[in-house]
């Protein structure tokens, strides 16, 4: 009964990940700040000045347009730039009329809606034909900042945008590879101090198979990730090149095993194989790409996703994917463990 439960509680985890994953919406952002290269007169007034088109990504600033607000930061210093027509949900035009002398070239963009509420694009405009007088301070504008009203959604991020749900396909796989080489590695340790029993390493065995298994799919989704976001189905990254020769070193385990006809000492030195391949794993995948420069969060210097967006809506569904993957991985290396006692008692009856 305690295990037809924790199976049911896996596949409703899943489902639940995967309506998650293909229903729930991108938050909003914004996406470039550039220069149209002409000149246009703000709404109501008669200020000429050089146009900007602002593209965001899923805002709704076609709602309360007259409540959108554009504005230019740079520390504590902030520019309001003036609206001179709101084209459609996702496009306006700007004004820019900062003096000649300003205390910086780089700027943020901030923009607030009734709607979206603050949005931020780090570094979008770079003026360059301003001169720079560090020591130059502004009157501040006050800036009406509103809470966003918006549903359940996923955070956005500029660089990986709508594959921001690949978190929870790509990510679990490792974890569930590791859960099995784990208990692989655990099985080879006794197999190695029981000599006689041959059932830890086909617990080893079949652990290995279906972490290879979930290795194979992390590739997969992280070339598919690395495609749409680095430009490339595969870069130089040590994070991936650790990844595929961790999967090649646990393929050579299988290869060992099939070599080998003495059914004990093939169960001892695949077992001593198995070892030293969990340890390559870590290595490879926990320790090296700490000190070695890497595209992937969290390594290299890059910021974690725990430090920029995984927030409480991707933990929501980040969480239960991780468990989900990790008792379906459980599930599927219990029926590959009774598939190979049964196929090991076949072969002592012949």
């Amino acid at each position: 009964m305690i295990q037809r439960s924790w199976k049911i509680g896996g596949l409703a985890l899943l489902g639940y990940v995967l309506c998650m994953i293909f229903f729930v919406p991108l938050g909003p952002g914004l996406l470039e700040f550039t220069s149209t290269g002409s000149a246009g007169h703000v709404q109501d007034q008669d200020r000429k000045v050089t146009v900007y088109a602002l593209t965001g990504f899923g805002t709704h600033w076609t709602e309360s347009p007259d409540q959108l607000t554009v504005v230019l930061r740079h520390g504590t210093q902030l520019a309001s730039l003036p609206l001179i027509e709101t084209l459609d949900a996702t496009h306006v035009l700007v004004g820019m009329d900062l003096p000649y002398t300003v205390p910086s070239k780089s700027w943020d963009v901030l923009v607030t809606h009734p709607v979206d509420g603050t949005l931020l694009l780090e570094n979008g405009v770079f003026l360059q034909d301003r001169f720079i007088d560090e020591q130059t301070k502004w009157a501040n504008p006050e800036i009406a900042e509103y809470p966003a009203e918006l549903p359940f959604h996923f955070p956005y991020q500029p660089q990986i945008l709508e594959t921001i749900r690949n978190l929870m396909l790509h990510v679990p796989m490792w974890f569930t590879m590791f859960l099995l080489m784990g208990i692989s590695f655990v099985a080879s340790i006794r197999q190695l101090s029981t000599a006689h029993d041959l059932h830890q390493d086909t617990k080893a065995e079949a652990s290995v198979q279906i972490g290879l298994l979930f290795g194979a799919l992390g590739l997969v989704t992280g070339s598919l990730w690395a495609r749409y976001t680095w430009g490339a189905w595969w870069v130089d990254d040590p994070q991936l090149n650790g990844a595929l020769v961790t999967v090649l070193v646990y393929a050579g385990y299988l290869v060992l095993r099939a070599t080998i006809q003495n059914i004990r000492l093939r169960a001892r030195l695949s077992s001593v194989y198995n070892l030293f391949a969990f340890v390559i794993l870590i290595i490879l995948l926990m320790v090296l790409p700490r000190f070695s420069e890497s595209l992937h969060p969290g390594k290299g210097g890059n910021p974690g996703f725990n430090s920029y967006d995984l927030d409480s809506s991707l933990r929501a569904v980040f969480y239960p994917a991780v468990l989900g993957w990790m008792m379906l991985g459980t599930w599927m290396y219990h029926v590959r463990l009774k598939a190979s006692s049964i196929e090991r008692k076949l072969r002592q009856l012949q």
